[in-house]
């Protein structure tokens, strides 16, 4: 066991690493396998997996920092997509997204998979009197894996041990902006040749990123032909119909085009010249020391 000066153990304790398991927030000494893994989001056993876990790894979200005193909109991330599936997509899309007049009979269809496009997630689609598919939009979900592994947290948890270590870990930002907003572009295009919109249901704290990476024309006005890429933003927020648990709140919902994203990707400010002339020369001596040797 580490100790510090004064003989004060320096234990960690693994629920300030994770968040929610099983869609609870996290308690020491919790063994799902009392549960049978279940997920009330899927209504089934647990999908997430770990290669180095013979049983399923069913952690839900992740404290962006190990701290004991979070800010449950802040720092709680969503590791898991799944974890969307307390949301009602139907209502919120319908009610936000809508363009035009609602449905009048929306129905919902799973993973849509087609050669040449991927998938998405969801399609809300109105069904015509006659079977055909009237207006529908196709609904896309994104959650955020983190570097650094925190299964070592997860299992301490589950043991009801304290870590003996600090953990080393933080959300993937550049991971999903540059895998999220290559697919959204794509699928952007195709939605607008058909006429219709995509909406990408993220975190808010996702969303932020992603703006401050590539600052993109925004537009409330969900319903301009133009618009055929929407954002639904949801952030973790304290339940109030279940005290000491967590619950996911609409935060922002707001268009942009396909072409918007691909600008702002392409786009961007270059970096300085000099500063990167500066690090071809580090690059260098680095390359020089080690003919050297």
């Amino acid at each position: 066991m580490k100790k510090s000066k004064g003989n004060i153990s320096l234990l960690y304790k693994p629920e300030n690493i994770i968040g929610e398991i099983l869609g609870k927030k996290s308690v020491s000494g919790y063994d799902p396998t009392v549960d049978e893994f279940f997920c009330p989001f899927i209504k089934s056993k647990c999908v997430k997996r770990s290669t180095k876990l013979t049983t399923p790894y069913p952690v839900c979200s992740i404290w962006k920092r190990s701290s004991k005193e979070h800010s449950t909109m802040e720092d709680l991330i969503c590791v898991c997509p799944k974890r969307f599936y307390a949301i009602n997509f139907l209502r919120d899309v319908i009610h936000h997204c809508w363009p035009g007049p609602p449905p009048k009979n929306p129905q919902i269809a799973p993973e849509v998979q087609m050669k040449g496009f991927g998938n998405v997630d969801f399609v809300i689609a109105d069904m015509l009197d006659d079977n055909r598919i009237g207006q529908f939009l196709s609904v896309e979900l994104q959650a955020i894996d983190f570097s650094g592994s925190v299964r070592s947290a997860y299992e301490a948890l589950v043991l009801g041990q304290p870590l003996e270590s600090k953990l080393t870990y933080g959300p993937n930002w550049k991971n999903v902006y540059k895998r999220y907003i290559t697919q959204l572009i794509a699928k952007g295009y195709y939605h607008h040749h058909w006429k219709t919109k995509i909406v990408a249901v993220i975190q808010e704290q996702v969303y932020r990123y992603i703006k401050n990476e590539a600052s993109f024309m925004c537009s409330s006005d969900l319903a301009d032909p133009s618009v055929n890429v929407i954002f639904m933003t949801y952030a973790f927020d304290d339940d109030p119909d279940a005290p000491g648990q967590y619950k996911l709140v609409l935060k922002t919902v707001e268009g942009t085009s396909h072409s918007n994203l691909q600008q702002a990707v392409m786009y961007k400010d270059a970096p300085s010249r000099d500063d990167f002339c500066k690090q071809i020369g580090r690059s260098l001596i680095r390359s020089t020391e080690t003919i050297a040797s």
